[in-house]
């Protein structure tokens, strides 16, 4: 059994969970759930954002704990002050220690910027309950799901105002996982069985989707002149996580990082 294998296991157990904890009434009625959620493609092409979704990560099953020391309200008012296009926060307690308290508290701290619920969804539970927590992007990862999961699911997500974005790791996934109500393509450049990393996955895929989406590059970004070549290659945005959150001071980092993408 894979990584990712346990992980939809534990996930199962969650959802039921949850479900026995809290309706879907009730996470309906939250404060958060009728406020107008940002759109994931707006700030990807707005030119005085970066382009970078920076990312909110404690641990990972491949790294263990890789900053478990700093507060996601400071980490992410300070991604948001350095021009992240949005903010992924991590909501996976037991593989990834977060939490979807996590994502509420960015939530209150940033109210001018997306943010992405990452997480694995296998149920449309998770899309109600992504909203309820201040969520405005979710994640749908092909590997666990069927198209008709993908095609069902974000309609949902798009019926209550929130942009998915689509995570493809080869060319079969991206080829039975393509839907109109998907805006957004990502290409994770890490294997998900066993969490190795390579660049070159993005740039081998990048012919191969649509025009009609804008594509994300996720994973095994760590220099600008990848971003730089990646922009030359049709992306319109990176997802960055490990390279800002194993730094003392993540927000630092991202703003230095940005610094020397734009030459100053």
């Amino acid at each position: 059994m894979t990584i990712l294998d346990k992980i939809v296991e534990q996930k199962k157990t969650e959802v039921e969970a949850g479900k026995a904890r809290f309706s879907y009434t009730f996470l309906e009625e939250s404060e958060y759930f009728t406020r107008q959620p940002h759109s994931l493609k707006e700030f990807l092409l707005n030119p005085e954002r970066t382009g970078i979704i920076a990312e909110f990560k404690r641990k990972s099953p491949s790294k263990g704990i890789i900053n478990d020391q700093v507060s996601v309200e400071e980490v992410t008012k300070a991604y948001n002050a350095s021009g992240a296009s949005a903010i992924s926060v991590l909501t996976d307690r037991n593989f990834f220690m977060g939490r979807k308290l996590d994502l509420t508290r960015a939530r209150n701290a940033n109210t001018d910027v997306p943010l992405l619920r990452k997480d694995f969804i296998i149920d449309e539970y998770q899309i109600i309950e992504a909203k309820a927590v201040g969520a405005d992007i979710i994640l749908l990862i092909a590997a666990i799901l069927t198209p008709e999961q993908i095609k069902a699911f974000s309609a949902l997500a798009k019926s209550i105002g929130l942009s998915v974005l689509l995570e493809v790791h080869n060319l079969e996934e991206l080829q039975r996982s393509m839907d109109p109500n998907v805006e957004v393509i990502g290409v994770n450049n890490r294997n998900l069985a066993d969490f190795t990393v390579s660049v070159e996955t993005s740039f081998a895929l990048a012919e191969h989707i649509p025009s009609d989406f804008l594509k994300i590059s996720e994973s095994a970004i760590s220099n600008t002149n990848v971003i730089k070549k990646l922009r030359s290659a049709g992306f319109n945005g990176f997802l960055i996580g490990e390279n800002f959150m194993r730094q003392e001071d993540p927000g630092k980092a991202m703003a230095e990082f940005v610094a020397e993408l734009r030459g100053n």
